[in-house]
């Protein structure tokens, strides 16, 4: 199973795409909670120079909600992080897949919720 939902916007920078994704994101009912721009803390961290790469920690209330009322300590498996990252000819887009990252706890219920959260990602990363 691929532990990605994933897409090449071509011809793209980061700064628009990045953009996309969060109206995107927002459109399918998410926020977003953290954002860790990866390339400026390698740089600044390491003195490594990389293009550009920003995760994005996406995150929908209800379904949160949700699966934390099931699952107390799913929290730590949360939110739902989506990266931007520059590729050649453009920049590709990568969800979580979240039945694959809740594979780990077995619980039905859980599993359904995750479902749902995926089928909402796999729609936004799509609208980008």
């Amino acid at each position: 199973m691929d532990y990605t939902m994933n897409r090449l916007i071509q011809d793209a920078g980061i700064v628009a795409v990045d953009a996309r994704a969060r109206n995107a994101l927002a459109d399918h009912g998410f926020g977003i909670l953290t954002e860790i721009d990866v390339q400026a803390t390698m740089k600044k961290k390491l003195d490594v120079e990389m293009p550009a790469y920003r995760i994005l920690g996406a995150c929908n209330p209800k379904m949160a909600h949700q699966a934390i009322r099931i699952e107390p300590r799913v929290g730590a498996m949360l939110p739902c992080n989506v990266i931007l990252r520059e590729v050649e000819g453009g920049v590709e887009v990568s969800a979580v897949d979240p039945v694959a990252s809740m594979q780990a706890i077995d619980n039905a219920k859980l599993t359904a919720v995750a479902g749902k959260v995926r089928d909402l990602l796999a729609k936004a990363v799509e609208a980008i």
